[in-house]
């Protein structure tokens, strides 16, 4: 009798498990097989979800069945909750095909060698292949054997360079041939909008982001070859939960990113494992990471987003091979601490300065320029009286230790969100007929400027935009002239620039030959309110309110700024309401590509600012081009929507 209750006792639990998960393959067969299929492989008006499921958590995996993907044509399924445990047990349950597994391929190549591996994509022109040692071989069809290709020239960080300087000496495309530029390949990351990622190329592979994801392509043809995701964070606050991710970094055969919820991943970027992944500030303090790491020698540098979250800033070096910190560099001191007496009151303890935007380095000097975010709170500096140090700022850090060997504030006492958080530039050029090693820097603010970066010397600060009425220019103390009267106020006070700034972080870029620093610019204004706040956890730390001047029409535009002088040499105005993020990229061969405010991706002439050709690709632009080559060919790189494009002459 006894065992007879026993077999009872272990049998029952596993007949009721197999009854839901029965119950479960019924209300999928109803509800979902017509779609995706009764074997959750695919049909004819869904994709496959077999290979999907592992990728949400329960809560997020209820929440998908029961809101749907309307925008994507997916309705949302009302269930009883005994009918939704039912469908999630059975959808664990579910496999992908063999077919999804790599099978193992053999090729001739040209050279007489055969090449043995994994295949993971093949058509009637390419494949690509996984070799026993991981490594990825990317091949083009040639008769009955194939030859294996690869970039010539890559593009390996955000910016391109170390400098920050988006100028390539590629010349392929030039003012002769350019009108031959025509889109190449295409690829669309599922579920996205609004890409802000940079793509990065090395040997052949291109890698591209969003929020918790990473691609890596074929850079000739834009076939996946390795996908990394992970869930993205519930309820995270800051830029980073609406799946803002720049990009990556590269360093041998390690590839950099950082996660929604401010963690930095090493990453093989053969196969995408994992290779360490460490925190780098905890999430529920409002932190998030949203830009590309700065790789420099064996340390990767990264900041961290949240400073409309009343974060306390800072920037990091780790160790590349292991993921251990090396160092730190507060950008808000403690109270007490060197700094601290800049400020007055207790908007100290959340005081913003966030690091989220990438860096540059320079090599000779050993020196990493990295740009910071606004004092917090946003609009409302009552309780942080003085300059709020090192918010605003460039500072340069020993790349070996994280001191600060100099630093430079371009707004003390911030009011308006204007982050210094754009690409401090930084080139060797003649200065008044002198040498110089110098940075370059469109401000937030309206003024640019030009460093020594060796001791940060201000060299020049001219105003770069019509629109300024904050201040009447910069002193020769290098403090802001400000305006009276236009602080955030109850009632609303009207401000030039606008909370968007005179530029922002989409990419500025530097000719030489031509001696013209090329940036996109906005001529708007904004009304700033400001109200008593208190920091909360997961609660925005804005202390007012930014709104738009209904009457004003806003105008985007891109200048050509002749360095020495700060003014400009040419413009040209875009028409279109100024609310697009497109950078530029600048040419040895004389062009500016940029992202017009139309949404065309267009070319203009580097001297006289002419438009020479244009794509429309019909995309509020929120990233910028690059540049690489590939197979021999000059390609075009640049994040349309939530699609990948790259252009390439055509014949």
């Amino acid at each position: 009798m006894n065992t007879i209750k026993l077999a009872l006792t272990l049998a029952l639990p596993a007949l009721a498990s197999a009854q839901l998960s029965n119950t479960g393959r019924l209300t999928f067969e109803n509800r979902c097989g017509v779609c995706h299929g009764a074997d959750a492989n695919g049909g004819e008006l869904g994709p496959a979800i077999s290979n999907r499921i592992s990728r949400f958590r329960d809560p997020a995996l209820f929440a998908l069945i029961r809101e749907g993907l309307p925008a994507r044509g997916m309705p949302g399924t009302q269930l009883a909750a005994t009918q939704m445990t039912a469908l999630v047990r059975f959808l664990r349950t579910l496999k992908p095909p063999a077919a999804g597994v790599p099978e193992r391929a053999s090729v001739n190549l040209t050279d007489g060698s055969t090449l043995a591996g994994l295949l993971i994509n093949r058509s009637l022109e390419d494949m690509q292949l996984r070799s026993a040692d991981g490594r990825v071989h990317l091949l083009r069809k040639s008769g009955d054997r194939y030859r294996e290709v690869t970039s010539q020239a890559d593009w390996t960080t955000y910016n391109g360079q170390l400098n920050g300087n988006r100028y390539t000496t590629l010349d392929q495309i030039n003012k002769d041939t350019v009108t031959r530029l025509a889109p190449r390949w295409t690829f669309t990351l599922p579920n996205t909008s609004g890409l802000q990622v940079t793509p990065v190329v090395a040997g052949g592979m291109m890698y591209v982001t969003s929020g918790n994801q990473c691609y890596a392509l074929d850079a000739g043809s834009g076939r996946q070859i390795w996908h990394f995701q992970r869930p993205r964070t519930r309820n995270l606050i800051g830029n980073a939960a609406g799946g803002v991710n720049r990009g990556v970094a590269v360093a041998g055969d390690r590839l950099f990113m950082v996660t929604d919820h401010a963690h930095l991943l090493s990453l093989n970027r053969y196969t995408g494992d994992v290779l360490w992944d460490i925190e780098m500030a905890d999430w529920k303090q409002n932190y998030n990471a949203t830009s590309a790491p700065l790789p420099v020698g064996n340390l990767i540098i990264s900041g961290t987003a949240g400073g409309e979250e009343g974060v306390r800033g800072f920037v990091a070096a780790y160790d590349q091979a292991t993921g251990k910190e090396v160092w730190r560099f507060w950008t808000v001191p403690k109270a007490g601490e060197p700094g601290s007496e800049t400020w007055k009151g207790g908007g100290i303890e959340h005081g913003g300065a966030a690091t989220w935007f990438t860096g540059t380095y320079d090599p000779e000097l050993d020196t990493v320029f990295w740009p910071t975010g606004n004092p917090g709170a946003d609009y409302y500096g009552d309780n942080r009286i003085g300059d709020n140090l090192y918010s605003d700022s460039i500072l340069a850090l020993n790349a070996k230790t994280g001191k600060l060997k100099w630093y430079y504030q371009f707004t003390p006492h911030d009011l308006w969100d204007w982050d210094a958080t754009e690409t401090p530039v930084l080139v060797d050029a003649k200065w008044k007929g002198e040498a110089r090693k110098l940075l370059l820097h469109a401000n937030r603010n309206g003024f640019f400027y030009v460093f020594d970066r060796t001791d940060g010397k201000l060299l020049l600060a001219q105003q770069y935009v019509d629109k300024v009425t904050w201040a009447k220019g910069i002193g020769a103390d290098g403090r802001p002239i400000k305006n009276p009267n236009m602080e955030p106020s109850a009632a609303g006070t009207k401000v030039c620039p606008s909370q968007d700034g005179a530029s922002n972080w989409f990419s500025p870029s530097y000719n030489p030959a031509t001696g013209l620093y090329y940036v996109q610019t906005l001529e708007k204004c904004t009304i700033y309110l400001k109200r008593v706040t208190t920091w909360e956890a997961g609660r925005p730390h804005l202390g007012g309110s930014a709104r738009t001047v209904l009457d004003e029409k806003p105008e985007k535009i891109l200048r050509a700024l002749d360095i020495q002088t700060g003014k400009p040499a040419w413009q040209l105005s875009q028409p279109g309401p100024g609310v697009s993020w497109g950078g530029t990229l600048s040419t040895s061969t004389g062009l500016v590509i940029f992202g017009e405010e139309s949404g065309a991706l267009a070319a203009a002439d580097a001297v006289t600012g002419k438009l020479l050709w244009s794509f429309q690709t019909s995309q509020l632009w929120k990233a910028s081009p690059m540049t690489y080559v590939f197979d021999g060919k000059q390609h075009i790189g640049v994040a349309a929507g939530s699609t990948i494009m790259s252009f390439a002459l055509v014949p």
